[in-house]
């Protein structure tokens, strides 16, 4: 009960939802990239807006405590039971006008795409490594 109550309080739940959704969305996003040249193929997206504001909005909900984070389900991810989450990549509208084998997407704007997301996760990773070495320390009840 106190060791779930230390793991599911805090910022610990949110940072995990961000790194799982980051995850999903950098191998649709790697499916963009590896079908550029593939004819007629559009490319594919989870809402990372959407899920922002889902997750500010669970997380403000929750506040602080050490209650689970329940969050909306959105239009292209959703998370299971056991939290699990499940996406479902949507096609993305015409970034310009159709080139002649019928794709309609760039290079530039996935790797653009590709790299905000890569971040996003790093950030997201980092913070969970110092709140577990941190919890780890404690543990340990030693400092250094």
């Amino acid at each position: 009960m106190f060791l779930s109550s230390v793991v599911n309080s805090g910022p610990l739940p949110v940072l995990e939802r961000m790194a799982a959704f980051t995850e999903a969305r950098h191998r649709v996003l790697l499916t963009n990239v590896a079908n550029l040249d593939t004819p007629g193929y559009r490319p594919k997206d989870v809402d990372p807006d959407g899920f922002g504001a889902a997750l500010s909005e669970a997380s403000g909900r929750r506040g602080g405590s050490s209650e689970p984070l329940e969050m909306a389900e959105g239009k292209s991810w959703r998370f299971g039971p056991g939290g699990s989450l499940e996406v479902r990549p949507r096609e993305v509208g015409p970034e310009n006008i159709l080139f002649h084998d019928g794709t309609n997407s760039s290079v530039e704007r996935q790797m653009s795409e590709l790299v905000k997301n890569a971040m996003m996760h790093q950030i997201a990773v980092e913070m969970l490594r110092g709140r577990y070495s941190g919890l780890m320390t404690a543990i340990r009840g030693r400092v250094a």
